[in-house]
This record gives structure tokens, sequence and C-alpha cells, in this order.
């Protein structure tokens, strides 16, 4: 039988990761709506020169689903590299390159880093609110488990993928996120998940303007330098 104890440990890391990752990622230029992660500080806004690209629609299809495609992440702490399941999840992948392929990624922080769960990127304000100007359906009809490396889309809700992706990190993720299959796998690390991990080893502090019950906000300021697609 299974205890009080042990029920209320799992209602309590149920609700912290549909906090950690509902209440993040906003696919507009506002607040999601589930709430937000933080207000940027001095060390990790950009400036007022450096805009985020916005698009109106989500992009047309310039992938072949039927073809192979990995990503090349090359970050301030090192290079990992994503294969990408374009034929799982040919939108989100199709999103992912078009982006990459745009520049819209580089020197964006990872905003958001829980060691025993996942890192979080992929946000042009780097507070948890931007997004590249619109929204696209969610593709969770896969066959794949989060597990460490896993690379998934981040969202406020149902259908409200834009920019955000996290990367699960620790058994937290692999617990809460497999009893909840609700964010799109579309990619896996396959190689580099040491400095993936170097990532997650990131101090962090408390939050002050967002929603975690932990630490969350790193401390110094880690970025995609670049992101190359390779397609087989």
């Amino acid at each position: 039988m299974i205890s009080f104890r042990s029920r209320w440990n799992v209602l309590v890391l149920f609700t912290v990761s549909f906090v950690l990752l509902s209440a993040c990622a906003s696919s507009g230029s506002g607040k999601s709506s589930a709430g937000s992660t933080a207000a940027p500080t001095s060390s990790t806004a950009p400036s007022a020169s450096a805009k985020p690209k916005q698009w109106s629609k989500a992009p047309d299809m310039i992938i072949d689903p039927k073809k192979s495609y990995e990503a090349e992440i090359t970050t301030s702490k090192g290079k990992f590299t994503i294969q990408l399941f374009a034929k799982e999840a040919p939108k989100t992948v199709n999103n992912f390159v078009f982006l990459a392929k745009q520049g819209f990624y580089d020197n964006v922080i990872f905003h958001r880093i829980i060691k025993s769960f996942m890192i979080q990127t992929g946000d042009p304000l780097g507070n948890g609110s931007g997004g590249p100007g619109y929204r696209f359906a969610d593709e969770l009809n896969t066959p794949y488990k989060y597990e460490e490396g896993t690379v998934a889309m981040a969202n406020s809700g149902p259908d409200t993928n834009g920019s955000q992706f996290f990367i699960c990190t620790g058994p937290d993720a692999i617990f809460s996120l497999n009893a909840r299959p609700n964010y799109t796998i579309f990619g896996i690390v396959t190689s580099g998940i040491e400095n993936v991990q170097k990532i997650a080893d990131t101090p962090v502090k408390m939050n002050p303007g967002g929603s975690d019950t932990s630490p969350s906000m790193p401390t110094e300021k880690v970025t995609i330098q670049s992101i190359s697609i390779k397609e087989k």
C-alpha cells in the first residue's frame, strides 16, 4: 500500500514539474498566461538594440521529414549534438531548423536551470516570456520518453509552442514528465552530454519574480553561441 507520505511526495513533484514547464514559456511577446519565469536582470537581459526577430506565423515546411537532421549547438560551456526527430515531430523540427538557420538562437541564454530536472533556453528576452511571435500545435504522439538528454518544447498550455525548449538533465524529469507527457519531444542529445551537464551544474539562485519554489535563476550567463544544422 502506498503511504500518505509517498502520495504527498508524488503530488508535490507533479505540481512542481507543471509549474516549471507550463508556467515558463510564452511564445508571444508578453508574459505567459500561466505565469512567468523572471524579470530580466542586468546580467541576463539583452541590450535594447538587440531586438529579437518576430514573425506573424509559423514557418512553411523547409525540411524533408523523410531525411535525418542533426543540430550541433555551441554554447559558452561547450558543444553538444542533438538528433532531431523529423519523422515523428515534423512541425516542431521544422520550426527549430528554421529558427536556427535564421540565427534566432544565437546569443540566447539558458534562463532556467534545475539540475535534477532540466535546463531551459530559447527565449530571446531571457526571462521566460519571449518567443518568435507565433504559436504552433503540439506533436505528442511519438514513441519517445523523457530521459536524460531528451529535448522537448516548453509551453504555456496546449498548442502554445514557440521557440523555448528544454533538455532533461535529471531523475525528476524522468519521473514526473513521463506521467504527464504534455511537452513535444523533438530530439535527443547524442554527443556532448557532459557539456549539457556542465550547464546543469551552473550555480543558481531564487528568482524573485518567478514562480519556482527552488533556485532556478543562473548566477552566471550561459549562452547559445550558434546552432548548425546538418541534413543527411
